[in-house]
């Protein structure tokens, strides 16, 4: 059984809002990171506006990643491959899809993987 149509559109309007979000919020951080380059005589001024453009940064790349699974995902609705599992190839849940888009895992494979993870980081 797969996902029905209006499931799909509606899961690919949210996806392609995500995207559209993303897209407007680097455009105003590359903004405003071009504005600020004035000269700081206090080191602790310069130290505070590095400090404040490498989080920038840092939540700029986690936003790349995501964007990246983001047109992932509107990738497989258009080849008919959204929804289902990359591990084990099942069907997964509509509620998990509503609630994270960009999933590729169902959650028997995602509790497996975050098992695995944190054996490795006790072991």
């Amino acid at each position: 059984m797969g996902i029905n149509r209006a499931t799909l559109g509606r899961i690919g309007k949210k996806l392609n809002g995500m995207l559209a979000d993303l897209e407007a919020e680097v455009a105003s951080t590359v903004g405003g990171m071009r504005g600020g380059t004035g000269a700081f005589p206090d080191p602790t001024d310069r130290a505070s506006l590095e400090s404040d453009r490498n989080l920038t940064l840092r939540i700029r790349d986690r936003e790349r990643m995501l964007k990246k699974k983001i047109e992932d995902a509107i990738a497989r609705i258009e080849d008919g491959t959204f929804g289902l599992c990359e591990v084990c190839g099942e069907q997964i849940g509509i509620e998990r899809l509503e609630a994270r888009p960009v999933t590729t895992l169902c959650i028997d494979c995602k509790e497996s993987q975050e098992e695995d993870e944190s054996r490795l980081k006790t072991g």
